[in-house]
């Protein structure tokens, strides 16, 4: 289960770098289809919106796929990671003396 939703993730990872790295950083996304007059498949605008839309899909599924190998790679361990702090008592230095006590 895990290798399975690792190979998912890591594929999803790839492509949303590579959808990022194709949009413009004007916003013009790939600028393809929207050269000529109005008669081609996609204007600039609708391919801009179009990365824009396939990148907030993938980094929506990029983060559920995080949250669900944190999740199974946690299933493993009982308790918290607090819990295996271990507190010792100070100990006290026999070369220092002790201030005595006044009554």
């Amino acid at each position: 289960m895990t290798e399975v939703l690792l190979a998912i993730h890591l594929m999803i990872a790839a492509a949303l770098v590579i959808v990022i790295l194709l949009q413009r950083s004007e916003g013009g996304g790939l600028g393809i289809g929207g050269g000529g007059g109005g008669g081609g498949f996609m204007s600039a605008r609708g391919t801009a919106n179009l990365l824009t839309r396939s990148t907030a899909v993938l980094a929506t599924c990029f983060f559920v796929t995080s949250l669900a190998l944190a999740i199974i790679a946690d299933s493993g361990r009982r308790g918290s990671i607090a819990d295996e702090i271990r507190v010792e008592e100070p100990r006290q230095d026999p070369q220092v003396p002790q201030a005595p006590v006044s009554q």
